[in-house]
């Protein structure tokens, strides 16, 4: 989402902030139930690809021209970030499937979260870490247009040796669910500006709602491998979240790119749309498989908060509290 110095843009970005530091407890506690009760939630599946709809909609909407213009203005730094991103996380997904010695459910669903695009809690994120948030708003769109071709090519490569992967479908159910969404909210923005500017502070609301009844859905229909393996899928979210975060600054800083670059290019690998992962995996994998992006779905919400924390406070010892908060 873009972060500008308009009122509805403002009020947009407060409420995004709350939203996503009461995003992960509102899943927990999703999660906690669906777990205790899943026959509760199991005519929740069949909500899961259009709930995903509705915020990439909802992403659509919050873009603007100007946020692809960073894309010709600035090309080498998107670059960095979109190639490491579809570098870095599926490798990753493989090598910590493999380290851990993961069941086949369980690596593919690990290795499909690397292959999806940015998710875009990440742009909120890059904000509140001090990042450069228009870098973030292009990487993540770059990335998202890139996935009908990119992610079930990738999944195909890394986790065909799992279980079998249907490229062609997994590539039109993002065309369906993912890009053609955005693309529709683009051109409600651009028709309807106004209306749309009245939204954007519920939007992120609209979106963390949808994406915690998609996990509880998806927790439902795991709840046994949750009591069997859940410790073993909390190691390798855990893993493969934060060495995105390490090696995905590191290609920024081999690079030479500026802090804030270095921190969103970090934020944009770490962060994955691993509710669109879970809603792929349940509806081509199995329930199991999906897991993996539910928690990712918490976790990277929780590590990406601490670590903008970190960073803001770290920011005010270096330069004291007033020039960081001015920064």
């Amino acid at each position: 989402m873009s972060i500008d110095k308009s009122q509805p843009q403002a009020a947009e970005e407060r409420s995004a902030r709350i939203a996503v530091t009461l995003f992960p407890l509102l899943i927990l506690a999703g999660g906690l139930v669906a777990v205790l009760t899943p026959g509760s939630f199991t005519g929740l599946a069949p909500l899961i690809n259009p709930l995903l709809g509705v915020i990439m909609f909802g992403m659509g909407l919050t873009l603007t021209p100007v946020d692809f213009a960073l894309i010709g203005k600035r090309p080498i730094p998107v670059a960095i970030g979109v190639v490491a991103q579809f570098v870095i996380m599926p490798l990753l997904g493989w090598g910590v499937a493999m380290a851990l010695g993961l069941p086949s459910a369980l690596a593919a669903g690990v290795i499909l979260v690397g292959c999806c695009p940015g998710g875009t809690a990440s742009n909120v994120v890059s904000y509140l870490a001090r990042g450069d948030v228009a870098l973030s708003v292009a990487m993540t769109s770059v990335s998202t247009i890139l996935a009908p071709v990119l992610t079930p090519l990738l999944t195909l490569w890394l986790a065909g040796q799992y279980m079998p992967v249907d490229a062609a479908a997994i590539g039109l159910s993002i065309l369906q669910i993912v890009l053609l969404p955005v693309v529709v909210g683009l051109a409600v923005r651009y028709f309807l500006p106004r209306l749309v500017e009245r939204l954007l502070p519920a939007l992120p609301w609209i979106s963390v709602a949808a994406i915690t009844v998609v996990v509880i859905a998806v927790v439902s229909g795991s709840a046994a491998i949750i009591f069997s393996a859940g410790l073993l899928v909390f190691a390798a979210v855990i893993l493969h979240n934060g060495l995105g975060y390490l090696l995905g600054y590191g290609a920024a800083r081999l690079f030479g790119l500026p802090t804030s670059a270095k921190r969103t290019t970090a934020i944009e690998v770490g962060m994955q749309n691993s509710g669109l992962a879970a809603g792929l995996a349940r509806t081509y994998l199995t329930p199991e498989a999906a897991l993996p992006g539910a928690i990712f779905s918490v976790w990277h919400n929780v590590s990406g908060a601490a670590m903008a924390a970190y960073w803001r406070r770290r920011d005010a010892r270096v330069r004291g509290p007033e020039v960081a908060d001015r920064h």
